[in-house]
């Protein structure tokens, strides 16, 4: 489950990640990122209409938020993930997806949500381009992108490639 970030902050996004050319990260491409709101894994394909049932009971209303912040996961100091942060009626969304996917028995996830768009992923890196990393992550702590509205939420599939991963759009639902 997930939101599209639009297209209209790539530009935006890509001047972000240009920041960490030096650091020889795995970018994620602007045009494809999004928040997951839950990661469901491999599904039967015949579920997914049960899914997408489910999905379209939620009362969640469409909302604004904010696209700020730059954060990493797990912690600074050791960084696997680098992200852009979301502002705006995450958690709740976050929730009702969780209490309406629970009966098809998906459970909860395993870590507290955070609402983000992956920027880049992390490999391997020496301790001085680390320490160097982080003090740009810190720079950029307090970007602010824009104003986004969600008015819908997208069951996707994704297919990883070489090229990267592909992600097609199951099912729609508005909010």
């Amino acid at each position: 489950m997930a939101v599209d970030i639009p297209v209209e902050f790539a530009g935006a996004i890509a001047e972000i990640q240009e920041k960490f050319a030096p650091y020889n990260l795995k970018l994620v491409k602007p045009g494809i990122m999004h928040i997951t709101l839950k990661f469901l894994g491999d599904i039967d394909e015949r579920a997914i209409d049960k899914i997408c049932k489910a999905l379209s009971t939620i009362s969640c209303e469409s909302f604004d938020a904010e696209i700020k912040g730059v954060g990493v996961f797990p912690k600074p100091d050791h960084i696997t993930v680098i992200w852009l942060g979301m502002e705006g009626n995450f958690d709740a969304l976050s929730r009702e997806v969780d209490d309406v996917l629970k009966p098809l028995g998906f459970g909860m996830g395993k870590r507290r949500f955070t609402a983000h768009a992956t920027l880049a992923r992390v490999k391997h890196m020496t301790k001085d381009k680390r320490i160097m990393l982080t003090e740009t992550i810190e720079l950029l702590g307090d970007t602010r992108i824009g104003i986004m509205h969600i008015s819908s939420i997208q069951l996707k599939k994704s297919t990883l490639t070489p090229q990267g991963p592909i992600y097609e759009t199951l099912c729609e639902i508005p909010l």
